[in-house]
Formats: C-alpha cells, sequence, structure tokens
C-alpha cells in the first residue's frame, strides 16, 4: 500500500476507491485551517483526554477481576495515539516527504500525547503487559525506541515494527500481530489507536479510538 499525504488530505493508491466529487469539495486550505483550530482551540485534546479516561476505567476494573495465571495485556499504536507528530506536520504545512519523515522519526524527537501516556503508566501500575504495534517499518526501530524510551514509555514488552519490504497493508499486519500475542497466551484486554486500521479484525476484549483529523491508514 502506498500512502500519500497532502497538504492535510490523504490519498491512498491501494485499497480504497477515489470517486470524482459531483461538486466543488471542500477547499483545501479552509480544510486545514479548521483541523489547526480544532487542535489549537483544546478541542482535539479534550477528546483525546476523553476516549483515555474510558481505557483507564476499562483497565482498572478488568485488572481487577484478573484470575490466576492470566497474563493481560496493552496494545497501543505509537504515532498520533502513544506519541505526537505535530510539529513535523505543521512544519510540512500537512504534507509529506519520505525523507524528511525519516529524519523526523530519527530526531527521537517526537512527544507523548500525555492522557494516552497515563494510560500506559496505569497499566503498568496495575502489572499489565504493554505491546507496541505500529505501521512503522524495522528501519525506524533505533530512533522509535530512543523516542519511546525518553518519553515515559520505556518499559514495554515488545515493540512490533513492519518489515522493509513488506506488501501487507496496515490493517493485515496489525490484526496478525496481536493474534499472534494471543497464540503465545497473551489477554488483549485493550487496544488503542488513532485509526480503524489499528483497531480493526478483533483480538482484543476492548477498542478505543483517539481521534486524528490528520491523516488516514488503511
Amino acid at each position: 500500500m502506498k500512502l500519500i499525504r497532502w497538504s492535510g488530505l490523504v490519498l491512498l493508491a491501494a485499497g480504497l476507491h477515489l470517486v470524482a466529487p459531483v461538486a466543488e469539495p471542500l477547499n483545501l486550505s479552509t480544510a486545514k485551517a479548521a483541523v489547526l483550530y480544532y487542535v489549537d482551540s483544546g478541542n482535539y485534546g479534550r477528546e483525546v483526554a476523553g476516549v483515555a479516561d474510558e481505557a483507564k476505567a476499562w483497565i482498572t476494573d478488568r485488572a481487577s477481576q484478573r484470575r490466576e495465571g492470566e497474563k493481560l495485556a496493552l496494545v497501543l499504536d505509537i504515532d498520533e495515539t502513544a506519541l505526537t507528530n505535530l510539529p513535523h506536520m505543521r512544519e510540512m504545512d500537512f504534507g509529506y516527504l519520505p525523507a524528511m519523515w525519516d529524519d523526523w522519526v530519527a530526531e527521537a524527537a517526537a512527544q507523548p500525547i500525555g492522557p494516552v501516556l497515563e494510560v500506559y503508566q496505569l497499566a503498568r501500575r496495575l502489572d499489565v503487559a504493554v505491546f507496541f504495534i505500529t505501521g512503522r517499518k524495522e528501519s525506524d526501530r533505533p530512533g522509535t525506541e530512543r523516542n519511546l524510551r525518553a518519553i515515559g514509555y520505556a518499559d514495554y514488552v515488545e515493540l512490533l515494527m513492519q518489515p522493509n519490504d513488506t506488501r501487507t497493508n496496515t490493517r493485515v499486519f496489525k490484526t496478525g500481530a496481536r493474534r499472534e500475542l494471543e497464540r503465545a497466551g497473551w489477554i488483549i484486554i485493550a487496544n488503542v489507536g488513532d485509526q480503524e486500521s489499528d483497531l480493526a479484525g478483533g483480538a482484543a476484549e476492548k477498542t478505543f479510538k483517539v481521534p486524528n483529523p490528520f491523516y488516514r491508514i488503511e
């Protein structure tokens, strides 16, 4: 699958049938301004916090009902879930250049999304293991691991990333990864992500979607 980020809109070269609009669509400058207002007004942060609160309540309740021998796990996505790439997206005016994205990842400068970091911290206090499953490629591992450690996500069991030469779309990869964890004896009590493709396919007791007005990944 090829993902194209184009000034705040995303076109998918595979897996999405693009239909010509029958009328003039929303002006691109207007759409970007609306996204920035959503973020800068605090509405984006408040909605993320609301989803995180729901996840924390569920994890607390589920962990309190743990049966002897159960290996409970939380699965987190990375981009726009555990951490924010908004500074890079602003700098790029919501465009996407692969080389500049690679440089951003290698810089390991992304900051945590605070409410989701709280979900992670709660899970660890309750002895719920954490796995990261991301659409980032293996070539991104050094920068990603360094970034996670630097912003408070150091105590995780495993970071699962796509092979550099993968032809599998994100939805299929992430579903398969969760099913592998289940086969290894883990009970995924919560799966948190910003894309429908992070959450589709089951293999989790509950899913929690935080908002992402910036791009879409199939």
